[in-house]
């Protein structure tokens, strides 16, 4: 097979690793994060989807260097073109990504290239070896995973005009996004002027994106994305059976009362993994043969334990949505937008394995050398 030709990077060039040496600092996010990682092993895991191209005409970025481009876009919540931009004028993120000083970024239409590419050759199951490939480093540098695991869920509003889009459908012409549905975003108990107590629902139009994350590392490990009216419950197991193949340590999984469904709690059970599935109030309010197996429940420390870790999903998700924009879709379609949800986790994990490895934290404002 002919060896596949690339643009030269300059990276090793006086313009390259000498420049860098001088300007950016030791303890930058970005120099930190490059050399935490093997990057080539990602090239060698994309390399079968570039088969064929660079042969002849203009020669194709590493794919490396087109993922580390995505992942400042992510990181830094950047349009694609903004990413552009903001590579050439950021010495520190041109040195991440792997560009010498005098050389210009990928333009933001050789990135949605990329990311075709990506879909058409690799469809999601490349994305879910990305995400699986951040998981076997952070174990193979000794991170330490706990064993409990939270599920929950987060929605992302479809990038739609509702309003446009009832009267495009009056027109008979579609949907703007034919995946996006309408899902339930809060539900909530609230007192009337008369002081009565009823039941409030918030809606939302777009997508969900179904999270395990593990409660002592911070990583996410297992993702799944579905239009909003999906019922979470339904997509549990399937995320613990990832986990599991991973080879984490699973002693018990939290989630809140949405998933309290029979099938996820005997999941667990013929799994041996303990429950922390917040229990319905009508579970312990319900006269039937199976009371007594709930209220056993609620008293084991595994079960008590697990609900107090929740909070640390419901906190990733908060920074999922202030800082990396996961609070609105991108781009159009369920397949698209879960190309976003995986590289917002991408991000999210990246930032936390730099945090545990070298203590240098991620600033949320893209920052300069300075």
């Amino acid at each position: 097979m002919e060896k596949q030709r690339y643009v030269e990077s300059g990276e090793n060039s006086f313009y390259g690793k000498y420049l860098y040496d001088q300007i950016v600092p030791e303890n930058h996010f970005l120099r930190m994060l490059n050399e935490l990682i093997d990057w080539k092993r990602y090239t060698r895991k994309l390399i079968r989807l570039y088969k064929g191209e660079g042969v002849v005409g203009r020669p194709p970025f590493d794919p490396a260097l087109m993922l580390k481009t995505e992942l400042i876009a992510f990181l830094y919540n950047l349009s694609e073109r903004q990413a552009e931009a903001y590579i050439n004028e950021n010495l520190p993120a041109k040195y991440f990504v792997g560009l010498a000083v005098n050389q210009k970024a990928p333009d933001h239409s050789t990135l949605t290239v990329f990311r075709e590419r990506l879909l058409q050759r690799g469809k999601l199951k490349v994305f879910e070896e990305m995400l699986a490939e951040i998981i076997q480093i952070a174990q193979q540098k000794g991170v330490q995973f706990g064993s409990i695991q939270i599920v929950d869920s987060v929605h992302s509003v479809a990038k739609v005009n509702t309003a446009k889009d009832k009267g495009r459908q009056k027109q008979d012409k579609g949907p703007h996004d034919p995946d996006a549905q309408w899902g339930v975003k809060h539900q909530r108990k609230v007192k009337t002027e008369e002081g009565e107590e009823i039941s409030q629902t918030e809606y939302f139009y777009g997508y969900k994106t179904h999270v395990s994350l593990n409660a002592e590392s911070g990583l996410i490990t297992s993702l799944e994305v579905t239009s909003g009216e999906a019922y979470d419950g339904h997509h549990f197991c399937e995320l613990i059976e990832h986990d599991l193949e991973q080879k984490l340590p699973l002693e018990t999984v939290a989630a809140d009362k949405g998933y309290d469904d029979g099938d996820n709690h005997y999941y667990l059970a013929q799994h041996g993994l303990h429950s922390a599935i917040r229990l319905k109030d009508m579970r312990l309010r319900k006269k039937d043969q199976n009371k007594e197996v709930w209220i056993e429940l609620v008293q084991r420390p595994q079960y008590r334990q697990g609900l107090k870790e929740r909070y640390k999903i419901e906190r990733k998700f908060g920074e999922a949505k202030q800082w990396h924009g996961l609070g609105r879709c991108r781009y159009l379609g369920k397949v698209k937008f879960a190309v976003q949800a995986f590289f917002t986790a991408m991000a999210l994990n990246l930032k936390r394995l730099v945090k545990l490895l070298t203590g240098v934290g991620f600033k949320t404002q893209p920052a300069s050398a300075a």
